[in-house]
């Protein structure tokens, strides 16, 4: 069966704000199918000013607690990074991109539905990187 992606309506350049962006990144990730004992916590990075664009760069980063370990062995970051083009109008809406931790692929979220999976992938192979050390 085909996955709808779940998108979110992003706010304009004029109306973007470090806060709002947090907020959207919140929003979109609240879409994501992950299984609720997946936590995480977002933080803003950094604000990076280019040529063509500003770019405002956030970081989530996924572990699972448990009780007898309440510091999971490993987390995993998911970076996302919003876009406002300087030759596009302030009414247009900012785009965002993201990225695990583990790869240099960019994603858009209205192209590709995220996976559980690749957090768990990251937090298994660190687990398995730790354990041969």
């Amino acid at each position: 069966t085909k996955h709808v992606i779940k998108n979110i309506l992003w706010t304009t350049a004029k109306n973007f704000t470090v806060e709002r962006g947090q907020e959207q990144i919140e929003e979109l990730i609240s879409t994501w199918d992950i299984h609720e004992s997946w936590l995480h916590h977002s933080e803003f990075l950094e604000e990076e000013e280019l040529k063509d664009s500003k770019r405002y760069h956030y970081r989530a980063c996924w572990g699972i607690p448990t009780r007898r370990k309440p510091m999971p062995q490993a987390t995993a970051s998911v970076y996302f990074v919003i876009v406002m083009f300087k030759f596009k109008p302030d009414t247009a809406p900012v785009e965002l991109f993201y990225r695990l931790e583990s790869s240099r692929l960019i994603r858009r979220p209205e192209q590709c539905q995220f996976r559980e999976k690749w957090l768990k992938d990251i937090t298994e192979n660190k687990i398995a990187c730790t354990e041969r050390l």
